[in-house]
């Protein structure tokens, strides 16, 4: 029988910041003596990993994966480009966005060892990110777009439809990742946001020495050019600026859109 309980190997897994396994592994060689268990983990190199989750994760990968009428994204986050780039590293988001597609977001809580392995391994301080998910219901379409750099995702899109097809709701993903929408209409930005930006330009007009007869049409025109880089349906459609997201989509209507960039 051994020294300690499953609540013993859970606190030294905190503690060190290490996997489950190392931490039953250290609790096996030392005969249960946490302080000792944490200076074998020491020696091996694998305690060091307690202090890594202190340390900024900028770098990471993104998968995004459709299972039938679901989709999903998840930001696995690193320090360096060098370990988001590693093939370990990409596989595990990979599989982390499939099992998220077909089963939810709470499958993210099964595969905890799998991560805390990785962050191990590579020494990094390793987390999981942002995780989305949309599914369609009757008369709509989910799709997405993964733009890769270097071997792994840096920008996803999930993009849910109403009325539209697959191959629309995909070229609205694509749009969106290189146009970064934040909102998707208009009444969508917050009103504080919109506020302090009227009375920004507002400002701004005044000091240009406008006229004050023509400042109310000169905030209206530069607001709506300010809510044009922010707003998905006001937005110039990237693959014909004279036309309009809006335009693009027809009758179709877009339910729901995410975005998740590595770094952002």
């Amino acid at each position: 029988m051994p020294n300690f309980t499953a609540k013993d190997v859970q606190a030294l897994r905190r503690l060190a910041g290490v996997g489950m396994l190392d931490a039953k592994r250290a609790l096996e060689e030392t005969d249960g003596v946490v302080e000792d268990a944490m200076q074998w983990l020491r020696v091996k190199g694998l305690a060091k990993a307690g202090s890594r989750e202190e340390r900024e994760a900028p770098q990471g990968a993104v998968a995004a994966v459709r299972q039938g009428s679901a989709a999903a994204i998840v930001e696995l986050r690193c320090e360096t480009d060098f370990v988001a780039k590693s093939p370990e590293f990409v596989s595990l988001v990979d599989d982390l966005a499939a099992s998220v597609a077909a089963k939810g977001e709470a499958s993210i809580a099964e595969r905890q060892e799998e991560v805390d392995q990785l962050r191990t391994s590579l020494q990094e301080n390793i987390s999981v990110g942002r995780v989305v998910r949309m599914e369609s219901a009757e008369g709509q379409v989910v799709d997405l777009y993964v733009h890769q750099q270097s071997g792994r995702g840096v920008n996803a899109v999930i993009v849910l439809l109403q009325g539209g097809s697959q191959d629309l709701a995909h070229e609205i993903a694509v749009h969106i990742a290189f146009a970064r929408p934040r909102y998707l209409r208009r009444d969508d930005v917050p009103e504080s946001e919109v506020a302090q930006e009227q009375a920004t330009v507002e400002e701004i007009s005044r000091h240009e020495g406008k006229p004050e007869a023509a400042l109310a049409k000169i905030v209206e025109g530069r607001m709506n050019g300010w809510f044009k880089e922010r707003v998905l349906l006001e937005q110039p459609y990237v693959r014909d600026e004279k036309r309009s997201v809006s335009d693009v989509l027809g009758a179709a209507e877009v339910v729901q859109f995410a975005q998740v960039v590595v770094g952002s």
